[in-house]
Formats: structure tokens, sequence, C-alpha cells
């Protein structure tokens, strides 16, 4: 996705780059959500989002009952008034090169996290964003 200059404004950027506790939002194969709170972090020039996390969560579990296509899912994060919430279509990357990228992002924006051979990462591509900055 090639975001327009009007999106991807300074502040939104600073906002997506600040240490700042996300939730990600999955929906049930029984159609209830789930919403949890992750790290995420979001590249600007693909439109990709992305959060690392555990092969056996809930999740992991969610994107994968939606099938090859992808699930629907949003990430958001608030502070005060301020909000911006990404949505788009999430799929599991399990393959080392995807999860060191994630990793990799995860660590500028967060910290460096602990080594975890149980490791994926959640890809989205964003389609949609929201928000008030």
């Amino acid at each position: 996705m090639r975001w327009a200059p009007t999106v991807v404004t300074p502040e939104f950027r600073q906002f997506w780059t600040e240490y700042r506790v996300c939730v990600l939002s999955t929906v049930r194969p029984d159609g209830r959500p789930h919403a949890v709170a992750v790290g995420a972090t979001l590249d600007f020039d693909t439109g990709v989002a992305r959060v690392i996390t555990f092969r056996s969560s809930v999740k992991v579990a969610n994107v994968r009952a939606a099938g090859v296509d992808g699930a629907l899912v949003s990430v958001s994060q608030v502070d005060g008034g301020r909000w911006s919430t990404v949505s788009g279509v999430a799929r599991v990357r399990d393959d080392a090169e995807s999860v060191a990228d994630a990793v990799e992002r995860y660590a500028r924006r967060y910290r460096e996290p602990r080594p975890n051979p149980e490791r994926v990462a959640i890809e989205i591509e964003v389609r949609e964003v929201l928000g008030r900055l």
C-alpha cells in the first residue's frame, strides 16, 4: 500500500515509532473478538504492520483459522485523546527471515526481545488507517 502524505504525517510517523503498547484485535472462529496487548511495528514504506508472538498463541490460531486468504484484524494505540488504528489482512509468518525482520523492527521500537524458539510473526497488510492525531 502506498500511503498518501496526508496519512503519513510527521505526527502519524512519530506516534507509530514511540514506545507505546498496542492492542491487536482478531476474530475467533466462533465470531467473538479477541483483543490483546502487543508490541507492534509499522513499515511506512510498504504499509505492513508486524507483531511478534508465540506460535501457540490464541491470536496466531485466530489468524490461521481464517485460511490462506488471511484474517481481518486491527491494531490500535491510544494516548489520551490521540489514537490510531490500522486494519488489514493478517497472515502468520514462521520462516526465519520474516521472523528475524519482525524481531529487528520490534527491537528498534521497544527493546531486544528474549530469545524464543517458538516465535512467529503476524504480518498485516494495512488497508485502512483511522485516527485522531
